[in-house]
């Protein structure tokens, strides 16, 4: 276990970096407008070569096509992700517009979103605010007062054929189009949700009309799911990880949640392009105001942030493993760590 003097020694340092990081803050429409072609237009291009290569019958040019445009999905997210931070253009309006606009390609009710993913960044690696904009993670203890029916279906949703395969059906095609949960919280998730959701059917239907419905299915369908699978495979990695650091509300604090309990997943160069820098994560929890196109300067002029939380392609594949949290060692575990002693006696 740290102790006091270790713990706000890390707290100070992370503190720091946040006013350090606020000098990247700043914005630009052109940068924004560059980095939005170069998504979009080929987006639409690998769409509509998909839909060729299905009426031509040519298999190997929509295998060769799929992951590109999967990618290119996702990096249209991580532009969304952006607008909702106010950080991808100089002004609101831009922002919220072009965040709304592209959430009918990902099928995300934009406002409705970046309210739930602001309570993430101010409640990330808090265990007594988990439950909104997070995957559920259980402390050992929580997880052996469950009855054996609880572990079981904790079990199967840890699952990775679960959580990576049919989670993001379920979050995407299902969960998002009708905000249940969301009751006390006014009437934005709804309008916001029922809005996207007319749009999608708009854009659907024309699509539909145009090219016909079961060929507009075989192109969009499999990108959205490899797509969804990839944004939530993406967002598990980035505070499931080895040396993440929660903690309960008295001993909770954001800077420090924020630097060393979100990860540097350090991709190669092609994969950090679709993904838009979002493996730079413990940054962007410090300061989300920084447009993603500026982060890579941060560790360029920052070397020392690169090795925090770092977490290259091979070892994230590790951490699917994890699945508890061990409060008294102040880590996560597998489900292994739960020998049947522990579960008998209901402790660690």
């Amino acid at each position: 276990m740290p102790t006091t003097a270790s713990t706000d020694g890390r707290q100070n340092a992370a503190v720091s970096w946040t006013r350090k990081l606020n000098n990247y803050r700043q914005s630009s429409y052109y940068r924004g407008a560059f980095e939005l072609s170069v998504t979009a237009v080929p987006f639409t291009l690998a769409w509509c070569a998909m839909l060729l290569a299905v009426r031509w019958d040519a298999l190997w040019l929509y295998a060769l096509l799929l992951l590109p445009a999967s990618g290119l999905l996702v990096r249209l997210f991580m532009i969304q992700h952006d607008c909702g931070h106010g950080s991808f253009l100089p002004h609101r309006s831009g922002n919220e517009w072009t965040g709304r606009i592209i959430g009918v390609l990902t099928l995300t009710p934009f406002d409705h979103w970046k309210r739930s993913h602001a309570i993430h960044h101010a409640s990330s690696g808090n265990l007594d605010h988990r439950g909104i904009g997070d995957i559920d993670t259980l402390t050992v203890r929580e997880y052996l007062a469950l009855p054996k029916w609880g572990r079981f279906c904790y079990r199967v949703y840890r699952n990775p054929a679960v959580m990576f395969g049919l989670g993001p059906i379920y979050v995407f095609l299902l969960q998002s189009r009708l905000p249940f949960g969301a009751f006390r919280k006014g009437w934005m998730p709804w309008l916001s949700t029922m809005l996207t959701n007319a749009a999608v059917i708009l854009v659907a239907a024309l699509l539909i009309y145009a090219v016909g419905f079961w060929p507009f299915l075989l192109v969009h369908l499999p990108i959205v799911f490899l797509g969804a699978a990839a944004g939530v495979w993406l967002f598990y990695v980035q505070h499931q990880f080895d040396g993440t650091h929660w903690a309960g509300e008295e001993n909770w604090s954001f800077h420090e949640a924020a630097l060393h309990g979100s990860s540097h997943y350090d991709l190669p160069a092609p994969l950090r392009w679709f993904t838009a820098n979002i493996g730079m994560h413990h940054v962007h929890h410090l300061c989300s105001r920084i447009p993603y196109y500026r982060l890579p300067d941060v560790l360029r002029d920052h070397p020392e942030l690169r090795d925090i939380g770092r977490l290259t392609l091979w070892q994230s594949f590790k951490c699917v493993r994890l699945t508890l949290w061990d409060e008294k060692h102040s880590r996560l575990v597998s489900f292994s760590a739960v020998g049947p002693k522990d579960a008998r006696s209901g402790c660690l």
